[in-house]
């Protein structure tokens, strides 16, 4: 049982904090890697941090198993939290994340969603998001642009 199972034992459906690192990889052209999860929502690799995980190991090991390429560098982009990351699940679970945002520009392996949690993983222009982006994600990408254009010319 992992720690977020063993949590909801202890307090039902309340709400909880969560620590979500999340990874903007982009690839040369400057395109993003958006992921298509089950509730068929694109957003960017990541998950929750496991007791014991520092947040960098938490980042590699989510998108490993999630669309199996390894991250070779990671670079702090910001954190995001507040009202806006609230979730509630449908078995009524609720919870705020803590978005820990890194930039990856170094990365191997092949693209394989595990078909679990990811059913599709592409790269896409930030200008040319698919209609079910994330509205908050999207919006942080509109907001950022330049700075993410920035980001690639220091590689």
């Amino acid at each position: 049982m992992g720690y977020i199972e063993s949590l909801r034992e202890m307090v039902g459906n309340a709400p909880v904090i969560l620590v979500r690192p999340s990874i903007l990889i982009l690839n040369n052209s400057g395109e993003i890697l958006l992921v298509r999860h089950v509730d068929h929502t694109w957003g960017v690799p990541g998950g929750f941090m496991e007791l014991g995980e520092s947040v960098e190991e938490s980042a590699r090991r989510e998108v490993k198993e999630e669309i199996g390429i390894q991250i070779k560098k990671l670079v702090l982009y910001g954190v995001f939290s507040g009202k806006e990351l609230y979730t509630k699940l449908r078995n009524g679970h609720e919870y705020y994340n803590v978005v820990i945002g890194y930039i990856c520009t170094e990365f191997e392996g092949e693209l394989k969603p595990d078909g679990v949690e990811v059913l599709e993983a592409k790269f896409y222009k930030p200008t040319e998001l698919p209609e079910n982006t994330d509205p908050y994600l999207k919006s942080k990408i509109e907001e950022n642009a330049l700075h993410i254009a920035a980001l690639l010319g220091k590689k």
